[in-house]
């Protein structure tokens, strides 16, 4: 195999194959990277067994051909040579030499025969605009379980509608439900899947370098789920298991409600946590008559208060909440002004972007209290 590549091109697709590369492997060959020619690009793919990417850049070929090169070693070292064409070759003993300008390099690869075969991908079911698919994600992320042992909670479920999609996330201590409205006329019925947080991040990847108005080709089979942007394709296996019934979780109606302003919540919150507890990171929020009390304090540290004000006129409630989940929260709504809904002190509080009411979508963050 033989090839002249734009540095620059090379350099950015390999980067998005990074994520994907297993770099701390028991099996040698999903460190590398598989090159293969097709026609005037050529196609770059990477896997770890449960997320594959193939990506391709346009390229001179000289001799069709396809092997494997280390992955990181790659993109690392091309990413410090000059801005130039790349002339790049695979000799039969798997070595690929490298040169550019006036650096010749010569890295040490693999055959192409034990690199994994990728799933094709069937046919699409549905077309995403790429924005909104990757606002979505980024507004249930966080909420994803870190607990390996709690596999169904390891990923979010993603479910299509003919008229929108919906995506849910929690770790049994916060939920975040995002609904948005759009039409999806290849679906019918409900196309229900449990997408992994890594899966995720590589889409929010894939957004960035995508135009505004790119969309997402979307498909399924029994094992696999396939995310093709343009040139690129990602996939990923499916969790299996059961989601929770969120519905079930999902507060039917709230005694009181407080609008608060986004920015100065967030800033009163990160101030007060300072002396919150480094493991539960507890603070307590009071309710009282035309103001927000928000309070943490540790014995040998010291304590904090700020008060914000609100218009309230209720009876006094105070609640304890984890300031983390309530900052990551913040730090993702776009908006301005947030409601805060809330009933007891022993009950979930919830927090919607704006004044609470949906437009094309819906955002719903539940939070569980704690006791302090």
């Amino acid at each position: 195999m033989e090839f002249s590549v734009s540095k620059g091109d090379l350099v950015r697709e390999l980067g998005l194959s990074q994520g994907v590369v297993e770099k701390k492997t028991t099996i040698p060959i999903l460190s590398n990277v598989l090159v293969e020619t097709s026609d005037n690009r050529i196609l770059l793919t990477a896997t770890d067994l449960e997320l594959g990417i193939r990506v391709s850049c346009p390229a001179r070929i000289k001799r069709q051909g396809a092997g494997t090169i280390p992955a990181k070693k790659l993109l690392d070292y091309v990413r410090l040579l000059p801005d130039a064409d790349l002339d790049v070759k695979l000799q039969e003993n798997h070595w690929a030499s490298l040169l550019c300008g006036r650096s010749r390099t010569r890295i040490a690869g693999m055959s192409r025969e034990s690199f994994p075969e990728l799933p094709e991908m069937p046919e699409p079911v549905a077309e995403i605009p790429v924005r909104a698919l990757a606002a979505m994600i980024g507004k249930t992320i966080f909420a994803i379980s870190a607990e390996e042992s709690r596999f169904t909670l390891n990923g979010a479920l993603l479910i299509l509608k003919n008229k929108g999609v919906t995506m849910v996330a929690t770790d049994s201590h916060r939920l975040a439900l995002v609904e948005t409205a759009m039409d999806l006329p290849g679906i019918s019925g409900q196309f229900r899947a449990l997408l992994p947080r890594k899966a995720m991040a590589e889409i929010l990847k894939l957004a960035q370098e995508a135009g505004a108005d790119a969309q997402i080709s979307f498909s399924g089979d029994d094992n696999h789920l396939f995310f093709r942007l343009g040139e690129r394709l990602l996939l990923s296996r499916k969790l299996t298991g059961n989601f929770p019934d969120f519905e079930r979780v999902l507060p039917k109606e709230h005694a009181h409600s407080v609008q608060l302003s986004r920015d100065e919540f967030r800033a009163s919150i990160d101030r007060v946590s300072q002396f919150s507890d480094e493991r539960s990171r507890a603070i307590r929020l009071k309710l009282g008559e035309g103001e927000l009390r928000i309070h943490s304090s540790l014995s040998e540290t010291g304590e904090s208060e700020e008060s914000v004000a609100v218009d309230y006129d209720g009876e006094s409630v105070e609640i304890g909440f984890n300031a983390q989940y309530l900052l990551d929260f913040l730090r993702v709504v776009p908006e301005e002004q947030v409601t805060f809904y809330f009933r007891d002190a022993n009950s979930a509080g919830e927090l919607r972007p704006g004044s609470g009411a949906d437009g094309d979508e819906s955002y719903r963050y539940v939070v569980m209290p704690m006791r302090i």
